[in-house]
C-alpha cells in the first residue's frame, strides 16, 4: 500500500515481477539483482511485501541497496530507537532510512542510484 493506506499502490505489481531477477550492468562486471515477496501487511512492512534490490562489483560486493529486511535506527548511540517502518537504503556501508511512497517510485529511485554509484566509480560527475 502506498502511504494513504486507502489508496492502492497500482504499480507493485511491477515490483513483484522482478523477483528472482538478475541484470548484468556493464562490462566492469556490475549487476543488480532483486528479491520481492508478498508478506502480511505489518507496522515493519506496511506494503505487505519484503523487498531487496541489490548492486554488486564485480566480486560480489554489495555497492547499494533498499530493503526493508531489519530496522534502522533514528539515532545512533544504545538509546538509538528504531524507526518503523524497515524501508532503508545502503550506500558504500552506510545506512539511512528510506521513505517508501510506492513500488514504482522505489525503482526510480534504486536505478537513480545505481547511476550515482557508477559515476562515481568511473569519476565521472
Amino acid at each position: 500500500m502506498a502511504k494513504d493506506s486507502q489508496k492502492p499502490d497500482r504499480t507493485l505489481e511491477n515490483l513483484l515481477v522482478l523477483d528472482g531477477d538478475v541484470l548484468f550492468i556493464d562490462d566492469q562486471g556490475h549487476w543488480a539483482k532483486f528479491e520481492v515477496r508478498r508478506v502480511s501487511a505489518s507496522p515493519e512492512r506496511p506494503q505487505g511485501i519484503e523487498y531487496s534490490l541489490t548492486l554488486h562489483d564485480s566480486s560480489n560486493q554489495r555497492l547499494a541497496s533498499f530493503d526493508n529486511a531489519h530496522a534502522v535506527r533514528k539515532s545512533k548511540g544504545p538509546g538509538g530507537r528504531p524507526a518503523v517502518p524497515n524501508d532503508h537504503r545502503h550506500r558504500y556501508g552506510t545506512m539511512k532510512p528510506y521513505n517508501y511512497e510506492d513500488a514504482a517510485k522505489l525503482i526510480d529511485d534504486f536505478w537513480e542510484l545505481v547511476d550515482q554509484v557508477l559515476k562515481e566509480k568511473r569519476g565521472k560527475p
